[in-house]
């Protein structure tokens, strides 16, 4: 697989720059952030084998940098993409990438906790790469609530490293439905399709 990966240092912060789902993309990054010296393997996976609409719109929850988001509306010019974290500067080195990327007018990103920011939109696909450090019960909640945020046939594609066999489970009970869409260096991606119920 051809990618290439560069770090500059610049005052305090870096930019490192990847190829990735056909699409160059450069990250300025900061010390403290998740993955700050490359794009980690549990995001370059994800980014790999997501399912995406081609277009419509879409979410990041728990968007860092914005490795996700950015990548997927620099490859898909036709959707919208949605972006959410609780850290202050992940918000804004994500507003900065999305400048750096050329598509800050297609990006939205919104400071806070899950699915706070975006109370009462609905998209077509979730993703996220939960870090370790936010705890299971954050990622059971990523899974819980993402029904209401979601367009009947879209879905939420989530990459696990530990606890992915629960996670599975809770999105069979969820959504009634849940696949691995692949497997790699510890990592699982999975999905889960939001169906709506006929009463």
């Amino acid at each position: 697989m051809s990618h290439y990966y560069r770090t500059t240092k610049k005052r305090g912060s870096k930019l490192i720059s990847d190829f990735i789902r056909g699409v160059t993309v450069e990250f300025e990054t900061a010390p403290g952030v998740f993955s700050e010296d490359e794009v980690d393997k549990g995001t370059r996976l994800l980014l790999e084998v997501a399912e995406v609409p081609s277009e419509g719109v879409i979410l990041d929850v728990g968007c860092g940098y914005g490795a996700v988001g950015i990548t997927l509306a620099k490859a898909y010019p036709n959707l919208r993409v949605y972006m959410v974290d609780i850290s202050k500067v992940a918000v804004e080195l994500s507003k900065i990438n999305a400048k750096r990327n050329g598509v800050a007018d297609r990006v939205v990103v919104l400071e806070g906790n899950l699915y706070e920011p975006v109370k009462g939109l609905k998209f077509d696909a979730i993703y996220s790469n939960p870090p370790l450090a936010a705890g299971m019960d954050v990622v059971r909640r990523i899974v819980i609530e993402a029904p209401e945020h979601l367009r009947p046939g879209g879905s939420l594609q989530m990459v696990l490293r530990k606890g992915h066999q629960a996670i599975y489970n809770l999105m069979k009970s969820v959504f009634g439905n849940a696949e691995i869409l692949a497997s790699k260096w510890g990592y699982k991606v999975l999905k889960a399709t939001f169906r709506e119920q006929s009463s």
